[in-house]
Parts: C-alpha cells; sequence; structure tokens
C-alpha cells in the first residue's frame, strides 16, 4: 500500500513527533480521512524522508505525528537543471511547474518576454510565485521527491544575471541537437523556454551574447508548456536518472 506523503515547511531534524495543524492536518484528516494509526511520511526538503504514524487527532487542532528514524531515498538526480520559462496564459505554466518537478528539475526562474501575453504586477507576480511553489510541493508529494524545486520570482528575461552555464535555447531553427551536447562533471544546465510566439531575434542574440547555444529537439513546434518537460526527460535520460 501507498504511504501518504506530505511536505512540512520547517525542520524535521531530531523530532520523535510533531503536532499538524492548517493544511497539512486538513489534508490528511478532511480529505483523506485518515485516523490514528495510519502511516504517513514528511519531508521538509533537507533531502531526508520521515516515516511516521498518525497517533492522535483533534477535528479543530489537528494531528500529531510519530516521527520514525529519517531515510535519504535515492529520487533526486545528480543532474542539477534550472529551468528559465515564459509565463504562459490560464494554467499552462501550472502544468510546466507540475511535470518538470516530476522529472526532477532543480530550480524554475518564470519570466516575461518581449512576446509574452501575460503581464502581472508585483503583487500579483509575488502571489503566483507562492502558487506555483505550492504546485511543485505537491508534485513532489506524489513523485517522491524529498527536495522541492526553487520557484523564483517572476522577471523579465533581459533583467535576468547572465545564466549559469552551459546554457541552451530552444529554437526550432538550430542545429544543435541534444545527441550532440556534452555535460561538465557534475552534469549541470540551464534551459530557456520562450513564450508561444518564441523568443525575438534580439532576445536570442543577447542569449548567444552571454554564451547560451540554440537547441532542436526535433522536427515539430512544441507549445510552451510542453516543451519544458519534454527537454527536462531528454536531458534526464542523457545525463541523469531516467533509464
Amino acid at each position: 500500500m501507498r504511504v501518504v506523503r506530505v511536505h512540512i515547511d520547517r525542520d524535521l531534524a531530531g523530532q520523535a513527533s510533531i503536532d499538524l495543524t492548517g493544511a497539512p492536518a486538513h489534508y490528511l484528516l478532511r480529505v483523506l480521512r485518515l485516523r490514528a494509526g495510519a502511516s504517513v511520511a514528511l519531508f521538509d526538503g533537507s533531502g531526508l524522508e520521515y516515516p511516521g504514524e498518525i497517533v492522535a487527532t483533534e477535528a479543530r487542532a489537528g494531528c500529531r505525528v510519530r516521527l520514525d528514524a529519517p531515510r535519504a531515498p535515492a529520487v533526486e538526480s545528480a543532474f542539477q537543471v534550472t529551468l528559465i520559462q515564459a509565463v504562459g496564459r490560464g494554467d499552462r505554466m501550472d502544468w510546466c511547474v507540475q511535470k518538470t518537478t516530476e522529472l526532477g528539475v532543480a530550480r524554475i526562474q518564470p519570466v516575461f518576454t518581449e512576446r509574452t501575453e501575460v503581464r502581472l504586477d508585483e503583487r500579483r507576480a509575488l502571489k503566483r510565485r507562492d502558487h506555483w511553489h505550492q504546485v511543485a510541493v505537491s508534485a513532489a508529494e506524489q513523485s517522491g521527491r524529498v527536495r522541492v524545486p526553487q520557484i523564483d520570482q517572476p522577471v523579465a528575461l533581459e533583467d535576468l544575471p547572465t545564466p549559469s552555464l552551459p546554457g541552451f535555447y530552444l529554437d526550432p531553427g538550430a542545429t544543435l541537437t541534444p545527441g550532440e551536447l556534452t555535460m561538465p562533471a557534475p552534469p549541470r544546465c540551464t534551459v530557456i523556454i520562450g513564450p508561444e510566439g518564441g523568443l525575438t531575434e534580439a532576445e536570442s542574440a543577447r542569449l548567444v551574447r552571454s554564451g547560451c547555444q540554440g537547441l532542436r529537439l526535433g522536427p515539430r513546434i512544441l507549445r510552451t508548456e510542453t516543451a519544458g518537460p519534454a527537454v527536462l526527460a531528454i536531458l534526464q535520460s542523457r545525463f541523469g536518472d531516467l533509464a
């Protein structure tokens, strides 16, 4: 039977038990309807997972979970990928965050490009960033990860510092393909995904000057929300832990 996993936004090291309230308790008690004696696993993003058991519940206050010795499951990829993703309309960004989290992305930097149709003021951008973080948390819980990828505040692409190299931006007109790539040791890279209308020539030229290279995935043009998960899957199969 699959054990329910819950991310906890506090340090679990050295804790014999923990009292859960708020959203984690609501999820366990109200959504899943778990009771005392149910097995759970908690993780705090440190790379460890804490098996445990619900030992007491209170309808309004929450529940207490007894924690057993932590374990370090081998679920995090040694391949560190930073995804710089143009913000998409509707739930497209949610889908991209969810799937790339499942595929092992280390960090996601949402950006606004010249052709990005979504525009957010500072307050709304912060709210969306918090929402995407929760999407990543849920995906980490479901997929068995013990680290939640870092989700950065959305900024304009032109305001980003020079991407960590090696860096690649997807371009259907590029000649470089994933099969020709090499990676440093330990493997790491930055991948830039443009909006629905693609990056402009000026944006591509700026990325080239910063040391990035154009990368072509194949003969078909992928949607912006598909491109991130697709390139993550390809790179993880070559340099990561997708066998």
